[in-house]
């Protein structure tokens, strides 16, 4: 009988978002050996493991877990906005890292985040996706695709002002696939598309619809202040989409230190010249192509698949490297 595992995400498929589409994918990468049961927080069962994302909003299943299965397996996920931000202020997010056998980054940099004395808990799992075949993309305008639903982790901001500052430019298109969860943001997007003819803000869409639009975009525009690995960039990246990324850990531990596309934070002007230039030298577009050619191969899924069940047998072994802590 395979062994059953209890894999905990704080968002479930009618989120349609980073998180949900980890847990499906890793769900499915490890059906064939394991019993794997999804849920959005953890009510008791005899499961041999748990995975959680999300050492904060998980916070409840992780100690539930512990309590309640003190010798059993605990591998915590750190998303972004745990590893840049609630390890360092919230007391659950930091009893959650106490707590957990194994801590899983999503990119190089993750581990310098944590503090030294768990780092020999970490394993990096870089995400993937699929390959898709290049598209032909349109030569009438430059297309430069946001995806993230509008909050302020993402940064829309500075996709709204990049946009505003090239206006003038009609062979430059600015599309945003994203749901409105900030009412201020959402009405700050409406405005814009009404203000500015070459922004549209398409609304949340299917993850087979925003696939095929990255696919057809020229750029992938990824703003995000914080980030664990954006399984977006990793989308891009695998269409032959190259993206035009804020320079920040999350994306440099993707994308490496030498990769060409990057602005600093915020700076809606450093983006606004980086398309302008994808529009207007014709050497730009093909060099990042190259990079990103080069780099596909470590985002495959047997790589991310390999990877994640090597991590599940060996604590399912009993390899445990830490001590349980209230």
């Amino acid at each position: 009988m395979k062994p059953p595992i209890a894999l905990v995400t704080p968002y479930l498929a009618a989120a349609n978002n980073g998180n949900w589409q980890t847990a499906r994918r890793w769900a499915n990468f490890l059906a064939p050996d394991y019993r794997v049961h999804v849920t959005d927080e953890w009510r008791g069962g005899d499961e041999a493991l748990m995975i959680a994302l999300h050492a904060r909003r998980s916070a409840p299943s992780i100690a539930a877990w512990r309590a309640a299965h003190p010798k059993r397996p605990l591998v915590v996920v750190l998303t972004g906005t745990d590893l840049y931000r609630d390890i360092d202020t919230d007391a659950a997010a930091q009893r959650s890292l106490r707590l957990a056998d194994r801590l899983v980054v999503l990119n190089d940099l993750g581990a310098g985040r944590l503090p030294a004395a768990l780092r020999d808990r970490v394993r990096v799992i870089v995400q993937s996706a699929p390959a898709r075949g290049p598209r032909t993309k349109t030569t009438r305008r430059l297309r430069a695709l946001m995806v993230g639903h509008l909050r302020d982790e993402k940064s829309p901001r500075t996709f709204f002002d990049a946009a505003r500052r090239l206006a003038h430019r009609r062979d430059i298109a600015f599309d945003h696939v994203g749901g409105g969860l900030d009412a201020a943001l959402a009405d700050e997007a409406r405005a814009l598309a009404a203000q500015v003819p070459t922004y549209r803000w398409l609304g949340a869409l299917p993850h087979g619809a925003t696939r095929a639009r990255i696919a057809a975009a020229h750029v992938l525009v990824h703003a995000s202040s914080m980030e664990g690995g954006a399984h977006v960039v990793i989308e891009a990246v695998t269409s032959g989409t190259p993206a035009l990324a804020s320079r920040i850990d999350g994306n440099v531990g993707l994308l490496g230190a030498g990769y060409a596309g990057y602005f600093e934070p915020g700076d809606a002007a450093g983006l606004a010249a980086l398309v302008e230039r994808a529009r207007d030298d014709a050497a730009m577009l093909p060099a990042l192509q190259a990079q990103c050619a080069a780099l596909a191969p470590r985002f495959a899924p047997a790589h991310e698949r390999e990877v994640l069940r090597a991590l599940v047998a060996d604590a399912l072994a009993g390899h445990r490297p830490t001590e349980n802590a209230a």
